[in-house]
């Protein structure tokens, strides 16, 4: 049987990017030059392309053109002691974050339950993006009691760390009490946001926070793409 036009297309793609001709985090040509230079349709281009950002090798950003995935897949262990900074940074990338948004919100039935606090309590809701080497990976909600809390994600922006945040309270250290998590695909805000395909999954991960005397600090939810990071779950954590 003969092999759609398109599968040869991504193969010899495929195989382009994992030799080098095509190197992380560049442009590839436009999608004329490639129809040119593969001797196929520009539908055939455009589905092999399509194909290929579903996988995780390229990324389709819109307006800019497509490139070839730059972001390592990141091993991120979870256990007691789960720490953003140190545990991604060990693989040798630039772990950064920016603070997307800051607000004082009524908890929801799920986070008052989690921080012990009456539904409807008022919470800080920090929205906060992380990138491995300018590449997004995860984006996310924490919430903390903005009654002991009032002013988390400031001093979290300005220390650039959860811990040293927690410092400043006279907290030293803190566990992970809880982790719950599951896959899905991406929906199209979140894939736009992680810059990548629009069918491609993500890992949604729910965790809580707590003092090593069990008083719970903060619950999250952290939306992560799951072509840029694998999971594994560590006794003793970082």
């Amino acid at each position: 049987m003969v092999q759609e036009k398109w599968r040869l297309v991504r193969d010899e793609l495929k195989q382009s990017i994992e030799a080098g001709v095509f190197k992380p985090g560049e442009r590839l040509p436009t999608e004329p030059e490639l129809a040119k230079q593969f001797s196929a349709g520009r539908h055939s281009v455009r589905r092999a392309v399509s194909e290929l950002s579903k996988e995780g090798a390229l990324s389709v950003e819109q307006g800019r053109g497509t490139f070839v995935e730059a972001a390592p897949l990141l091993d991120y262990a979870i256990g007691t002691r789960t720490r953003l900074s140190k545990n991604l940074a060990a693989h040798g990338v630039d772990i950064s974050g920016e603070l997307l948004s800051a607000t004082q919100v009524r908890s929801t039935d799920k986070v008052a339950n989690a921080l012990g606090l009456i539904p409807g309590a008022p919470v800080i809701e920090s929205r906060r993006i992380t990138y491995a080497d300018g590449v997004p990976i995860a984006f996310g909600s924490s919430y903390h009691d903005a009654a002991t809390f009032p002013d988390f994600a400031a001093r979290r922006d300005v220390l650039g760390s959860t811990t040293q945040a927690y410092k400043t309270y006279g907290i030293n250290d803190y566990v992970r009490a809880e982790t719950t998590l599951h896959s899905r695909l991406a929906r199209s805000d979140e894939a736009k946001l992680l810059k990548q395909h629009a069918d491609s999954p993500v890992v949604v991960i729910s965790a809580l926070d707590e003092m090593l005397d069990g008083t719970p600090l903060s619950f999250k939810k952290v939306i992560w793409s799951a072509l840029r990071v694998k999971f594994s779950m560590s006794k003793n954590g970082i």
